[in-house]
């Protein structure tokens, strides 16, 4: 496995799910480029209370960044194009909201 750090938008919203043995675990996607600029999906699945929850608070578009074990993918869409994508399993999740509580945190200021 790869570890990596992904930065990019959520498509859609996240969602929680339940596997057989009755397991909560919480699915999205997110949209991230390349240094060449061209788009590819992240698969995202986050097992973890605190990835989990972050996730679930993010909207469709919103901004984020994802640590954690990759796989790199290969997809073919219905024109036969080939597409990179990543397969996630997050251990964090952060956000610019998340990164301003930091930010307050550990100065003690509030946010302007």
């Amino acid at each position: 496995m790869i570890d990596g750090l992904v930065a990019g938008r959520l498509m859609g919203d996240a969602s929680r799910r339940v596997d057989k043995a009755g397991r909560t675990y919480v699915v999205a996607r997110a949209l991230a480029r390349n240094k060449m600029d061209e788009e590819f999906i992240v698969n995202v699945i986050a097992f973890d209370e605190a990835p989990s929850a972050a996730l679930l608070a993010l909207a469709d578009g919103d901004a984020l960044s994802i640590s954690g074990a990759l796989t790199p993918k290969v997809w073919t869409d219905k024109q036969g194009n080939h597409r990179p994508s990543l397969d996630l399993i997050a251990h964090q999740v952060m956000s610019a909201y998340q990164v301003g509580l930091k930010q307050v945190a550990v100065q003690g200021d509030p946010l302007v």
